[in-house]
């Protein structure tokens, strides 16, 4: 089945993608609500993943002094393993590359040790030692 992502335009949109961080982050990984929707929400460009219409998946990336952070990328339990979450990294990167500020800055992230496979195939490397984000286990990862 095809994976539409499209860019959070609405206000409606953009409670789906947070529907689907909450339930992916706040309830089944525990992290607080405080912790996963945060001071960056406004700043950041949200993207929706959906499946026949249905939301299935959600990520954000954003400006930062460290060049462009991908980030909360999140995939509803009922569609993991269904290219979902490589649909929501490749219109990440091509939602930055088509932005008009973006000038090649570095693009970087923090993953959870089992997303770093999917990171990879996208030529993101990991840098640095393994560090603790919300009690979960994590890597940098940078692509150049």
């Amino acid at each position: 089945m095809p994976i539409n992502v499209v860019t959070v335009s609405d206000p409606a949109d953009l409670e789906k993608a947070y529907d689907i961080r909450k339930k992916v982050f706040v309830e089944e990984q525990k992290v607080p609500l405080y912790e996963e929707i945060d001071q960056y929400e406004e700043a950041s460009i949200h993207l929706l993943a959906l499946q026949e219409g249905e939301p299935c998946g959600a990520c954000r990336w954003r400006f930062t002094t460290e060049g462009i952070k991908l980030e909360r990328f999140a995939v509803l339990q009922e569609f993991r393993g269904k290219q979902v979450g490589s649909a929501l990294v490749s219109a990440c990167l091509q939602s930055i590359y088509n932005h008009p500020n973006f000038n090649d800055q570095p693009l970087y992230l923090n993953a959870q040790l089992d997303a770093i496979p999917l990171y990879s195939k996208f030529g993101f490397h990991s840098v640095g030692d393994k560090f603790l984000e919300c009690e979960i286990d994590h890597y940098k990862m940078v692509k150049r």
